[in-house]
């Protein structure tokens, strides 16, 4: 068998065989460390740590929202090189762990959630994952058996993560209460299904709910679509003709914050919003035309809160919603009433699986005139 590159004659010494170690040269900005996982097929980018999200906050003293606001306006690179190509694709996904100062206040932890197109507000698929992560890399002071309560700072407000805890290591399924979740729509419609006039399709009614952010939610029929056996391009280009149209004919309001008020996209549905015990499937279509691999649990909020305001179902009555994409599933149930501004609002319960796919080092070469990445449309 032939020795490999660079190894000695006699094969003895400790750098035989041994490959180059990385980087090979000076480069522009230290290289970027990963945790990777993935909730119900849906990618997360770990980001554990980084140096100027730290810097602003001990600097600055930012809240979570001016340090996204910061992160978008100064190092929005590390973005780019993270969820873009070469080192990311579409669907990529992301989470900046911010630890200490007034961006994570009260919490054990916070965290900017990353994707193609920008910064959201709430990601249930992310908190799933990250409070299996808080508890594996030490982030929770005092773990307990055998579940432990994570308290996650997110843009939108303070989710708290259960997490099955054996002393060791963590475990699913993870469940996360959230930040009061409520039926949403402008134009004097709240009580009411909103209709829209979507290019392509003529009128069609959707609902607008919250889950930490914005979706409007309708059935894939009214557009002529079946959700779980229409090409997902079709399905892609039609939730995102919906989601356009909302944004023209609809202002949303945040009670909290106007850096909140956006329709973060569009999750087209079964169509079956009554009770049952039988999953109901959707698909998530976000930002600029991404598409959700799991049922999206800040989606999963949003319809929840939905299908409670028109009565369809009760608190502590469970649901199942099923990914359009994989077929993974999350369950979801409204577990107490809540104010919000004017809002009547519920605390939702979601449940999934996260689990680890690997650990990565992302490097940038000076001379390579893609290294913060490009975005493949």
């Amino acid at each position: 068998m032939a020795a490999a590159p660079g190894a000695g004659a006699g094969g003895d010494s400790a750098e035989a065989g041994r490959a180059p170690r990385l980087p090979p040269r000076s480069l522009p900005a230290p290289p970027l460390h990963t945790v990777e996982m993935h909730t119900g097929g849906e990618p997360l980018r770990v980001i554990p740590r980084l140096e100027a999200a730290e810097a602003a906050v001990a600097a600055s003293g930012l809240s979570l929202l001016a340090l996204r606001r910061h992160m978008a306006a100064a190092h929005d690179h590390v973005r780019r090189v993270l969820m873009h190509e070469p080192r990311g694709h579409r669907g990529m996904y992301g989470a900046l762990v911010v630890r200490g100062g007034v961006a994570v206040g009260d919490a054990d932890l916070a965290a900017l959630f990353l994707h193609g197109a920008g910064y959201s507000a709430m990601c249930g698929h992310a908190v799933l994952a990250l409070g299996r992560f808080a508890l594996d890399y030490g982030l929770v002071a005092a773990p307990c058996c055998p579940e432990t309560a994570v308290r996650l700072r997110c843009p939108c407000g303070v989710v708290t993560a259960f997490v099955p805890w054996d002393g060791r290591r963590s475990g699913n399924p993870v469940r996360f209460h959230s930040v009061p979740a409520f039926a949403a729509a402008t134009g004097g419609a709240r009580d009411g299904d909103v209709p829209i006039d979507v290019p392509g399709h003529g009128k069609v009614v959707v609902d607008i709910g919250y889950g930490g952010t914005f979706y409007a939610f309708l059935s894939a029929e009214q557009l002529g679509l079946d959700v779980c056996s229409s090409k997902t391009r079709d399905l892609v280009s039609a939730a995102s003709a919906v989601t356009e149209a909302v944004k023209k004919q609809f202002q949303l309001h945040h009670p909290e914050s106007e850096d909140l008020a956006f329709l973060y996209g569009t999750i087209l549905t079964d169509g079956k919003d009554a009770f049952s015990e039988e999953p109901t499937t959707n698909i998530c279509v976000f930002a600029d035309e991404q598409v959700d691999r799991c049922p999206t649990g800040s989606g999963v909020t949003a319809r929840i809160a939905l299908q409670y305001h028109k009565g369809l179902i009760q608190l502590n009555q469970s649901r199942t919603f099923r990914s359009s994409t994989t077929g993974s599933l999350f369950t979801g149930k409204a577990v107490k009433e809540a104010k919000f501004g004017d809002y009547n609002a519920v605390v939702v319960e979601v449940s999934g699986e996260a689990f680890y796919t690997g650990t990565a080092t992302f490097t940038m070469e000076e001379e390579d005139p893609l290294k913060y990445g490009f975005f493949f449309k």
